[in-house]
């Protein structure tokens, strides 16, 4: 089932990633449009290091600082969201199926693998087999990517935006020296061919 339906979804959810992540409670305002970005927080929950929204779920890569401020985090979003939701298309239950899930990144090699795994999941969008059948049109992916923007890929190829503040890269180890190097892994992965 589709967690967003319009640009309007995608874009409230993403000022959620910011607004929600704050050990103080915040309250959601459509109304401060130009200034939501600029709201002071208080120390945040968890650290954001990529993110992506699809059209039936989204993917995060957070470093927890404990349990309890994880949980706490994951439950403001997804509560604030389905609230959103249920109300604007006048729905009722659960939005969410089931738990949450979540993986320890417990190694370097794992821990890169999420960030090429996070920015590249929109390629389904355009082709969903790409994986099992490579990649019909690079330079058409390419600039799909490039235009996607309901996640952190734009941020670490060097596109300036309000969002970036969504990020802490500093909490991640820095494998991406600058943007051509997050480019050059991201085209090998989607040129990789292992047959």
């Amino acid at each position: 089932m589709k967690i967003f339906n319009s640009p309007t979804d995608y874009n409230r959810f993403t000022k959620l990633l910011y607004l929600v992540n704050d050990q103080e409670t915040t309250k959601y305002s459509d109304t401060n449009e130009n200034g939501i970005w600029k709201i002071k927080r208080s120390e945040p929950l968890v650290e954001i290091g990529a993110y992506v929204l699809m059209p039936n779920h989204f993917h995060l890569l957070i470093k927890a600082k404990d349990d309890q401020s994880t949980s706490l985090f994951i439950q403001r979003l997804l509560t604030s969201h389905s609230k959103y939701f249920n109300k604007k298309y006048d729905r009722k239950g659960s939005l969410f199926q089931g738990k949450s899930r979540s993986v320890h990144a417990n190694n370097d090699r794992y821990l890169k693998y999420l960030f090429a795994y996070i920015h590249l999941n929109p390629v389904k969008i355009i082709e969903p087999n790409w994986k099992e059948n490579g990649i019909k049109n690079l330079k058409k992916t390419i600039e799909f990517l490039n235009k996607y923007k309901y996640g952190s890929y734009n941020d670490y190829i060097g596109q300036k935006r309000v969002e970036n503040t969504i990020l802490n890269k500093k909490a991640f180890p820095e494998y991406f020296k600058n943007p051509q190097e997050h480019i050059k892994e991201l085209t090998e992965w989607l040129t990789f061919n292992d047959s």
